[in-house]
């Protein structure tokens, strides 16, 4: 007799089991492709939209002793340039650290075009310098600048190089007027955000499926559920000890930063000493603002993981959260204002991003860290409202 060939009959068995999950094919085939494509689609506006800002912005080129012969050459150069023919004084040069204000100073020298035809390379004087003031985290001065650098190079390649640009003569002397302190902060900004939410995410991620799908699984939510309590209370309860727990994780990464900043900054590439200007209210505005984001996850995956089968579905449904947050924390890194609307901040998680991207980058906003506070309470309080709700539905809680 010959023996019979059950592959067939587990292939489609297992087919069955995996097609007749609508959720699972959805987690497993369809989103995997699907926030790939919103990821990298997000990533590739945030780039176009960091190369074209500041292009459209009227920039205030300031220049003094404007010589005849390069008169022309910038006229010529771009359209949103406003040229305008004055003395370039020391707090025209300090107003530039101002993120804000597009604008460049230039300063020629006095008798510019005598000074280059009578130069001679040979006779050890130093070449006539042309000083170019900007700020390079400002996208509208750093793109008029690289454009007027460029130009001016050419220019002095043509007349064998008889001038210098930004050659520093006095002994810290710089012309990008965005500070060693402010140029970190703003690459802190784009980083930090993203790993300290993971890291938060991962810590409530550890114990919150547990405690709500885990008892539905183990079948102790029963219980739970028939002593003489409030549904709301039992609510309260399970988010509030999350929450309480998952802070643990949350003070962790808050001491590791607090530890590790001081370290990160005192000194750059070039071992130049960079001040640490991070004060105690920043750091107590970024405790805050991870306490706040700590209960708000709690309440999120309270309400997953209430609606998940048991501990391994909960896993499944929470993934794409997960991305999702992901994907805002990749936000401040395609940013380039440094004012942002205060509706940003009702946000969920995205406020929570952006008041810590703004604590790192010298640029908080009281008013938008106690709007993203106090909407992140608000949020909690609507989940353990919808927690109390799933509380009280058998469907729910008894779902196979």
């Amino acid at each position: 007799m010959k023996k019979r060939n059950n592959t067939w009959t587990i292939i489609r068995k297992e087919f069955a089991r995996f097609f007749g999950d609508r959720q699972l094919v959805f987690t497993t085939v369809i989103m995997p492709g699907l926030l790939i494509y919103l990821i990298y689609s997000l990533m590739g506006v945030g780039i176009r939209n960091m190369e074209t800002q500041g292009e459209q912005d009227v920039v205030t080129v300031r220049v003094e002793n404007l010589p005849q012969s390069v008169a022309p050459l910038l006229a010529s150069l771009d359209s949103s340039m406003v040229v305008v023919q004055q003395p370039v004084s020391q707090a025209d040069i300090d107003a530039l650290e101002d993120k804000e204000i597009n604008a460049i100073a230039m300063r020629f020298p006095a008798d510019f075009d005598a000074l280059v035809a009578n130069y001679d390379p040979a006779g050890g004087q130093p070449a006539p310098n042309v000083e170019i003031y900007y700020n390079s985290l400002n996208n509208a001065s750093d793109r008029v600048f690289t454009i007027m650098e460029t130009a001016l190079n050419a220019y002095e390649d043509g007349m064998a190089n008889r001038f210098d640009i930004n050659r520093a003569d006095e002994e810290g002397q710089t012309f990008n007027q965005a500070s060693d302190d402010q140029v970190l902060g703003d690459i802190l900004s784009k980083l930090l955000p993203m790993l300290i939410i993971m890291m938060l995410f991962s810590g409530v991620m550890a114990i919150a499926p547990s405690s709500i799908a885990g008892e539905k699984e183990r079948g102790t939510i029963a219980t739970l559920l028939v002593t003489p309590m409030r549904r709301n209370e039992l609510a309260i309860g399970k988010i509030v000890s999350l929450s309480c727990i998952a802070l643990l994780s949350g003070i962790s990464s808050f001491i590791g930063i607090a530890l590790s900043l001081p370290n990160m900054i005192q000194a750059d590439s070039n071992g130049i000493e960079i001040p640490f200007n991070y004060t105690t209210s920043d750091y107590a505005a970024l405790l805050l603002v991870i306490f706040a984001s700590v209960l708000v996850m709690a309440s999120a995956i309270s309400l997953l993981s209430a609606l998940a089968k048991d501990v391994k579905n909960a896993g499944t449904m929470i993934t794409p959260f997960m991305l999702i947050i992901m994907l805002a924390g990749l936000l401040p890194m395609f940013q380039t204002e440094t004012v942002h609307s205060l509706v940003n901040y009702f946000i969920p998680f995205y406020n929570s991003i952006q008041v810590m991207a703004d604590v790192f980058a010298h640029s908080l906003n009281w008013t938008a860290l106690f709007i993203t506070l106090g909407s992140n309470i608000v949020y909690t309080g609507i989940a353990i409202w919808g927690l109390t709700r799933m509380f009280n539905s058998e469907k729910v809680m008894f779902s196979k």
